[in-house]
C-alpha cells in the first residue's frame, strides 16, 4: 500500500519561506516521476512541480525562481524548498505520483 505524508506547513508571512517533507511508504520515489500540487477550496487541484526519476526539476511558471524540489534517496523522502511565499500560495499541499494521495499539508501566507 502506498502512502505519502507531507508536512512542514504552516502560517507564513508574505515574503517568509516554508520547507516542506514528503515521506512515503510502499513506494521508491527514485524509481517514479513524482509531482506537487496544492489545492485551495473550491479549484481543482494544480500541480505546479516535478521531479522525475534521473532527478530533474520542473516548475509551473507561477513559482518558477522561488521554490526548489530535491529528494533524499537514502530516506525516500521529498523537499519542497519555498522561498518568497506571496498569499496566492495559500493551499493544501500535496506530493503524489497522481494514484495515491496524502492527507496533504496546509500552507497559509498571510501577514
Amino acid at each position: 500500500q502506498v502512502q505519502f505524508v507531507e508536512s512542514g506547513g504552516g502560517l507564513v508571512q508574505p515574503g517568509g519561506s516554508l520547507r516542506l517533507s514528503c515521506a512515503a511508504s510502499g513506494i521508491i520515489f527514485s524509481n517514479h516521476d513524482v509531482g506537487w500540487y496544492r489545492q485551495v477550496p473550491g479549484k481543482q487541484r494544480e500541480l505546479f512541480a516535478t521531479i522525475t526519476i534521473s532527478g530533474s526539476t520542473h516548475f509551473a511558471d507561477s513559482v518558477k525562481g522561488r521554490f526548489t524540489l530535491s529528494r533524499d534517496n537514502a530516506k525516500n523522502t521529498l523537499y519542497l524548498q519555498m522561498n518568497n511565499l506571496k498569499p496566492e500560495d495559500t493551499a493544501v499541499y500535496y506530493c503524489s505520483t497522481g494514484l495515491d494521495w496524502g492527507q496533504g499539508t496546509q500552507v497559509t501566507v498571510s501577514s
